[in-house]
């Protein structure tokens, strides 16, 4: 829309001086305070009440040295957990500003482009088909312009709005045909939508499964705790008759079973991936949806502008009145109305690719442009099956013209021609559909009454010739169809155009078909069971429309497929929201197919999606390596602290929570840094997804890691009872026991780093933080062990080097086991 015809706009100091009187666009009461909400966070988690009921009972019972290092340990893990927490929601709230919709605005007599959060009251919005409108308003002018409102009044027809409507136009609404500017007359929370309590905030965002699992992994946890809490204190209390040392013993167990680094992994290893994903140019609703990623197992694409160019360059114009195909070298006997015609029929300022050649091409070849002799009256968007669409144009003289494009078949069905000339013309179509090219039809209409028609298959067209053109694919899509068919993920193609047209890409771009097609018509007339066997098989899917679409991603889900989607458009909205990853393009996408996407390509590069999948799947990968590694090092500690007291050893006091509490200090910040910044393994893009359903954890892997906090515990616990034997003093034991553990700690994170790879492969992975993790590491141990202050606190004698030496080989002997079973399994396979 050009801004000549409207009034300059505000000007940047009226900007500011309605934002300072109104208030900013936000339907937020108040800017997010992500540390205090952090914070709180952080204080009511389970490991924080913990410690601070330790920290209370060493103080009252007069041991303050272990209150001292309580307290401090209290700072340390909530600045952990506030570091991390802190970083995911910086990530989110930057995800959910990037991915937040724009509009258009004139200010100082310039159209800009802002976030629609800048809108203030008073500016002149532009809108256009296919916005939802981001702030109430007046209009100052329309053109054709029509608005579903039932996101406000729940009736899902059009309304149309004109300048003498005094109602004006509301947030949240869908500009469904035409365009308008509408002077801004209130914003965020005095909107009508802000009003009535529609808020981001509350918008309640459904738990995926691997969510669900962990929320109920860590809650079982939780009650074992409390269980184990209540049978420690009470067998100790039975035994020694300390209530306070029976306390600390049970708090002990407590800390040692809660698991309280799972969500704080979680979290992190979700949004930073979101986060890593903008390297990739897409942009992720919410962090969960990276997790889906990694499961996705069919991809729905349109061809127009994903697999092809959407560069749009004339190939052929066809005269039907001469039956004259003309190739388009050059600008030689260009039929002069077809070309006129198919500019009348485009947007007076158009955005799509192919409207911008055709009016170039009319500027370019026209002896005497029109355009600015005559004002458009009437618009009759993109509708019908096919579609089509349909522009009224007047002059000062009264003539009048009517011009419509789109499928050739939608323009055919409105003439008077002959079957044989009928017949013929859609085989000139289809010969040039079958070359992979795009073809529109474009008619002539008339009309004798006075009001215009209800709707734009009401009028009868003279058919004029066709549009044919050039869209070639992408340079990259051959490459990356291949990966998603190694990573086992089908294809699948669903257009609007011509069934000759998108074989003949599908042929270009390697999308394997067969044959095998299905049009929407099809589409709509099969049973929900038969179409669930046919979308197993078929590829190629044309001529269709929104409900045809939503139908095939219906239909694929109760496969139990997980669907991703790609769509611009606000007719591919409905299928965007039903696919499990809907994805919308940045650059061509509407503000609707946007809004109903979960990731946005900002480049429309179907390239990055791969990059996109691979990363879903390495996150999922470390994800579970860091879960594994929790759970293996924790039943040591939890074993560590139990299994002396039920076997009724003469020295079972060998952990507290101060060496709990340092333990968990090493193990967090391992799960969750280390991990999270692995690289992908090699062969991960060549197997088959994962199944969105299943357990996260198998038996299998639970086993393994279980196995390996047995093989820990028997190690530290061994090595402990020997030196017991020997007649060494508990300080010493316990140093035994407590540094085994650490060194156990460094090599069940090496060897934990894969699976599948022995360690000789995984230490080329590069991994900076591994170094810098396990050199921190060491040093701890060697203040533990060598320097006297805090050897004191942790109740240890100073070792000599040959017991420090039998630490590290039986912490080596009890987890690099693993990597002569990662040679027997490769063996096998």
């Amino acid at each position: 829309m050009e801004s000549s015809g409207h009034t300059s706009g505000l000007s940047a100091a009226e900007v500011m001086e309605s934002r300072q009187q109104y208030g900013s666009n936000m339907l937020e009461m108040q800017e997010d305070n992500v540390l205090l909400n952090v914070l709180k966070e952080v204080v009511l988690e389970p490991m924080f009440l913990l410690l601070l009921v330790a920290c209370i009972i060493y103080f009252a019972a007069g041991q303050y040295n272990e209150g001292i290092i309580m307290l401090v340990s209290i700072f340390i893990v909530a600045g952990i957990s506030l570091f991390q927490e802190y970083r995911s929601k910086n990530a989110v709230l930057a995800l959910k500003k990037l991915s937040a919709s724009s509009a258009s605005v004139i200010r100082d007599g310039v159209t800009v482009q802002i976030p629609s959060g800048e809108i203030v009251s008073g500016d002149l919005l532009l809108l256009e088909e296919g916005e939802i409108i981001a702030a109430d308003g007046m209009i100052v002018s329309a053109n054709d312009f029509s608005v579903n409102e039932s996101v406000l009044t729940g009736e899902s027809f059009q309304v149309i709005k004109t300048p003498d409507d005094t109602n004006g136009v509301f947030r949240g609404t869908l500009v469904t045909s035409g365009s308008a500017a509408i002077k801004v007359t209130a914003v965020g929370l005095q909107t009508k939508f802000g009003k009535i309590g529609l808020s981001l905030k509350e918008i309640t965002i459904v738990k995926t499964p691997l969510q669900a699992q962990m929320r109920s992994f860590v809650r079982n946890m939780v009650w074992i705790g409390v269980v184990a809490f209540l049978i420690v204190v009470g067998f100790n209390y039975y035994q020694s008759g300390n209530f306070v040392k029976s306390l600390l013993q049970g708090l002990t167990l407590a800390m040692s079973i809660l698991p309280e680094e799972i969500p704080v992994a979680f979290s992190t290893f979700q949004a930073l991936g979101a986060f890593r994903l903008l390297r990739n140019n897409i942009i992720v609703k919410q962090p969960q949806y990276v997790e889906t990623l990694g499961s996705a197992t069919v991809i729905c694409t349109d061809k127009t502008g994903t697999l092809t160019q959407n560069s749009m360059h004339f190939a052929f114009l066809y005269d039907a009145q001469t039956d004259q195909s003309i190739e388009m070298n050059g600008t030689e006997n260009i039929p002069a109305a077809v070309l006129e015609y198919a500019m009348w029929s485009s947007e007076t300022d158009p955005f799509d690719p192919m409207e911008k050649a055709i009016h170039a091409l009319y500027q370019k070849t026209t002896v005497a442009d029109k355009r600015s002799q005559f004002k458009q009256v009437h618009e009759y968007p993109v509708g019908g099956k096919p579609p089509m669409m349909t522009h009224i144009f007047k002059n000062d003289k009264g003539e009048i013209v009517i011009a419509a494009k789109g499928a050739p078949e939608a323009i055919l069905r409105q003439t008077d021609l002959p079957s044989a000339a009928l017949q013929k013309i859609e085989g000139r179509s289809l010969e040039y559909a079958r070359l992979g090219y795009r073809v529109l039809g474009v008619g002539k209409g008339s009309w004798k009454d006075e009001q215009w028609p209800a709707t734009q298959q009401e009028f009868k067209f003279e058919f004029l010739g066709l549009l044919v053109f050039q869209d070639p694919p992408k340079d990259n899509i051959i490459h990356t169809i291949r990966i998603f068919r190694e990573a086992g993920i089908a294809v699948k193609m669903i257009t609007g155009d011509y069934m000759e047209t998108a074989l003949a890409i599908a042929d270009q771009v390697g999308l394997s078909h067969n044959g095998d097609t299905l049009t929407g018509n099809e589409v709509m007339n099969l049973t929900a069971e038969a179409l669930r066997e046919k979308v197993t098989s078929v590829n190629i899917f044309a001529r269709m429309f929104p409900e045809a679409k939503l139908k095939v991603i219906n239909a694929l889900k109760d496969n139990g497929e997980v669907v991703a989607m790609t769509g611009d458009g606000v007719n591919d909205a409905p299928a965007l929201k039903a696919a499990h990853i809907g994805i919308a393009m940045g650059l061509r996408g509407s503000e609707v197919a946007k809004a109903a996407a979960s990731l946005i390509l900002t480049d429309d590069d179907l390239a990055n999606m791969t990059d996109a999948v691979a990363l879903g799947r390495k996150i999922y990968d470390n994800l579970k390596k860091a879960i594994q590694y929790i759970v293996s090092i924790h039943i040591p500690i939890i074993l560590i602290v139990t299994l002396p007291l039920l076997l009724m050893w003469k020295f079972t006091d060998i952990f507290s929570p101060v060496h709990v509490i340092f333990l968990e200090l090493i193990m967090g910040p391992t799960c969750s840094i280390i991990y999270e910044n692995e690289p992908i393994e090699p062969g991960t893009m060549q197997r088959m997804p994962r199944k969105a359903a299943g357990n996260f954890l198998s038996l299998k892997q639970l086993t393994m890691s279980i196995v390996q906090g047995i093989a820990i515990t028997t190690a530290c616990l061994g090595v402990g009872w020997y030196y017991i034997n020997q007649g060494n003093t508990d300080a010493t034991v316990r140093a035994i026991i407590f540094i085994t553990l650490l060194f156990s700690n460094i090599f069940l994170t090496l060897v934990n780093r894969s699976f599948k790879y022995t360690i000789f492969t995984t230490l080329q992975y590069k991994n900076n933080l591994v170094p810098l993790v396990i050199f921190v590491t060491l040093l701890f141990i060697a203040a533990t062990v060598y320097i006297p202050f805090v050897s004191s606190l942790f109740r240890i004698d100073a070792l000599p080097w040959p017991m420090l030496i039998t630490c590290i080989a039986v912490a080596m002997a009890g987890t690099c086991w693993i990597e002569l079973w990662k040679l027997v399994k490769k063996s096998n396979n």
